[in-house]
């Protein structure tokens, strides 16, 4: 096909083919798995200084300042073997009890900057990356799965600080195998900070709860501090509604037209995803500029829709817009999943995918 411009003015569509998700099947190596445990790019730049306190709320500028002595406290050596471990000292004399609290539990509702918070505790911890990890409940739950439970622990016992977002207590054998491997990671050393979202029937609080936090993960209750972090959510929002979706032509052709973007149906990429291990998803998109997706439909079951959680996850962590024909996102999930103990997945994948939708407006060639 020739590159210039056809007599009938249109462009035509490039020699290149766009990727296809469903021809990848990447193997990651367990140490690349542990060296992407850093915060999203989303999330590389923001800092203690770049977080605004709402001056309404003065429990958000305490918390920075109780965040910023954290960090600090965790620059000496490794805490196993060690006289005196700054833990929450906070610039003060040194606790020499090991059973003073490991960990920091970030307690808020939504859109009050836990996520800013917990990224920029990761940056300003004085660690080299490779001894600092950061990853949502998921992530460290695939983590588990892809190197096994004892694996996990050797390789991650050597870190300062675990950052887990968004601690996900919907699953109670998830729930213990986290707090185990936890608890073994705290018995080596290692500090915490983690935020939490709402258990199932309290989704509409909008903040799960210290109190519940700790209750669920028992004996682990003892290693972390509450932070209490009030105030409104700064994005003033509900479930946003999703964007109309193209048609076949213009997400085929705006495949063909964008470098370095995907293009595959829907149905075949969630058959593609269940022979893809969930921690592999990262790696799934490497390179990738834009998805696109033909025939996007309500997914069949409760396994299919956990996995694509994961993905949209991926692709918002990467910011990587996504074009779409078929059924609207907010129409992926059925009435009895929504409502169900996992909702609070599927309402943020919604979300997410909304947002990669709307950014792929700009992309569009009609």
């Amino acid at each position: 096909m020739s590159s210039s411009t056809t007599a009938s003015g249109i462009d035509p569509i490039p020699e290149a083919a766009p990727l296809s998700l469903c021809a990848r099947e990447p193997h990651v190596p367990a140490d690349r798995l542990v060296a992407e445990m850093v915060p999203p790019p989303r999330f590389d730049s923001v800092r203690f200084a770049t977080y605004l306190p709402d001056p309404n709320q003065p429990s958000q500028t305490e918390a920075v300042g109780v965040l910023e002595g954290f960090a600090g406290g965790l620059g000496g050596a490794h805490a196993v073997g060690t006289p005196k471990r700054r833990l929450f000292g906070f610039g003060k004399a040194a606790k020499k009890s090991p059973a003073g609290p490991r960990g920091v539990y970030l307690d808020g509702g939504y859109g009050v900057g836990k996520t800013h918070l917990l990224a920029s505790l990761w940056h300003a911890t004085p660690a080299e990356p490779s001894l600092k990890a950061f990853g949502t409940f998921v992530e460290l739950t695939n983590l588990v799965g892809a190197l096994g439970f004892q694996k996990t622990v050797q390789t991650l016992s050597a870190h300062r600080l675990l950052c887990i977002d968004e601690f996900e207590l919907d699953d109670p054998g998830d729930t213990v195998l986290v707090s185990t491997l936890l608890g073994r990671l705290v018995d080596a050393g290692v500090a915490l900070a983690a935020t939490s979202n709402t258990l199932p029937g309290k989704l509409g609080e909008g903040r799960f709860a210290a109190a519940d936090f700790l209750r669920e993960i028992q004996g682990l209750s003892a290693h972390f501090r509450p932070l209490r972090i009030d105030g409104e959510d700064y994005r003033h929002r509900g479930l946003p509604e999703a964007p109309a979706p193209f048609s076949d032509e213009q997400v085929t052709k705006t495949a063909y037209a964008t470098e370095g973007a995907s293009l595959d149906d829907f149905p075949h990429l969630l058959d593609h995803l269940a022979r893809v291990h969930p921690s592999r998803y990262g790696a799934l998109t490497d390179g990738v500029r834009a998805v696109c997706l033909t025939d996007v439909q309500p997914v069949p079951d409760q396994s299919t829709a956990l996995r694509l959680v994961v993905l949209a996850d991926r692709l918002y962590d990467r910011e990587v817009p996504v074009l779409a024909s078929g059924q609207p996102f907010d129409q992926l999930f059925s009435e009895e999943m929504l409502n169900g103990g996992y909702r609070k997945k599927y309402f943020r994948a919604i979300s997410r995918l909304t947002a990669l939708a709307r950014d792929a407006k700009g992309i569009v060639h009609s």
